[in-house]
């Protein structure tokens, strides 16, 4: 859910107590062990850590205007979402990231981009510390930038569109036979 806060005083003030909490204590182990750096903003309507334009002038590939983003802090419908966009680049450290959660016997609620976190004993804050700490700034910008001139997988064609395809592909056929057969 999108906040309309515009800073992280205002967001902290719409969360139930419970969130709040959660979502404090996330962000004190988050900037404990951030690069100085990266800063805190208010960013796609959650808590965001950015590398500033002043240290990273490209900005984000999404909208240069923006900030880099590091990792975000939301409060959704269901859970806290924790986005580590500083591991998504680099499989090696999400692997890494994984091991060292599920290692503590805690489960892991991890999607393609982020960590849903259901309450505050649901997460080993110690290794969201780590893992911060792990992220230095230039490895994470020589990840980031590797990944913009990877090349793409190619995207896997839909069962629905495989359909149409085929589909498509018969009319083909047909018109072309027909085609033929008006031509003699």
């Amino acid at each position: 859910m999108q906040s309309s806060a515009t800073t992280v005083t205002q967001y902290l003030a719409e969360l139930p107590p419970e969130r709040r909490a959660l979502v404090k204590a996330l962000r004190t182990v988050i900037k404990k062990n951030l690069d100085p750096k990266v800063k805190e903003v208010m960013q796609y309507g959650m808590i965001g850590y950015a590398v500033p334009h002043s240290v990273y002038p490209d900005g984000y590939h999404c909208d240069p205007k923006q900030p880099l983003p590091f990792l975000s802090l939301a409060s959704q419908k269901n859970n806290v979402s924790l986005y580590l966009f500083c591991l998504y680049c680099d499989e090696d450290e999400v692997e890494r990231f994984r091991e060292a959660w599920t290692k503590t016997g805690a489960k892991l609620d991890m999607g393609k981009s982020c960590v849903r976190i259901k309450s505050l004993d649901d997460v080993p804050l110690d290794v969201v510390g780590t893992t911060v700490k792990r992220m230095t700034l230039k490895k994470f910008i020589a990840a980031y930038e590797a990944s913009l001139s990877a090349p793409r997988p190619a995207r896997k064609k839909t069962a629905k569109k495989k359909a149409t395809t085929a589909k498509t592909a018969k009319k083909t056929v047909r018109k072309k036979a027909a085609k033929k057969t008006t031509r003699r």
